[in-house]
């Protein structure tokens, strides 16, 4: 029987993808009985995203461990700050910025990352007349290189014609007040991560001060190794549960 006062998992998904992306990890945490869901990310920028997630936290009875992979870190590194029964952050190849930092300026420094070159501009309507914002996407030729290189081609080729675009909010607005200051973290650390890159990752992962366990992966760790992503998560749970 499922304990009633176990943390529930919230899975927060990153840029180019959807709750889906998390399809592997759900199974494994539901058979284990944990309680778990994979949430929507808009994708529309930073503080907007933060705002919408921790929403939804709040309204998840009892505490939450919140897990995002790629912007989804982000993401739940400012949306923590807000919801009160957050007791745990996990990054999967995740962004874990501190204040003031934007995640293009994080890519930038990145000597592993091979993102920006391959992304492709797109606008979209802001619901304010004619007004037009712009959103990336990755070049679906490029996108095994960049996103999955560890999956079988065909199933990147899936996943790239697929994508959701991201604004160029996501990559251009400034981060708030962390979290990981003062929740405990774990990271996972993908060793052949081109989008964000392996040097970033761990680096932020380092800051944050988590419990960081490197994988042989790419980007996408939660897809191609979702056991050794579930692990992380249940090292996290049993530790704040």
């Amino acid at each position: 029987m499922t304990d009633m006062n176990a943390p529930t998992v919230v899975l927060v998904h990153g840029s180019f993808a959807d709750a889906s992306s998390w399809a592997g990890v759900t199974e494994r945490l539901e058979k284990a009985r944990v309680p778990v869901r994979a949430i929507v990310n808009p994708l529309r920028g930073v503080n907007a995203d933060a705002a919408y997630v921790a929403s939804a936290l709040d309204q998840i009875p009892g505490p939450v461990l919140a897990v995002g992979h790629s912007y989804g870190g982000a993401v739940i590194t400012n949306a923590a700050t807000n919801a009160k029964n957050v007791v745990g952050l996990v990054y999967v190849a995740g962004f874990a910025p501190d204040e003031g930092e934007s995640l293009g300026d994080i890519v930038a420094t990145s000597k592993d990352s091979i993102l920006m070159p391959a992304v492709q501009e797109t606008s979209y309507p802001t619901g304010q007349g004619s007004q037009t914002a712009s959103e990336f996407s990755i070049d679906p030729t490029r996108f095994h290189e960049v996103f999955t290189g560890d999956l079988p081609q065909d199933q990147s080729d899936v996943l790239a014609v697929s994508q959701r675009p991201a604004s160029a909010a996501t990559l251009t607005e400034q981060s708030g007040p962390p979290a990981w200051k003062k929740l405990s973290s774990w990271a996972v650390v993908g060793t052949a991560d081109k989008t964000i890159g392996t040097d970033a990752v761990r680096s932020m992962a380092q800051r944050a001060g988590a419990d960081i366990t490197e994988i042989n992966s790419s980007h996408v760790a939660m897809i191609s190794q979702p056991d050794a992503v579930t692990d992380v998560i249940m090292k996290a749970l049993r530790t704040v549960s």
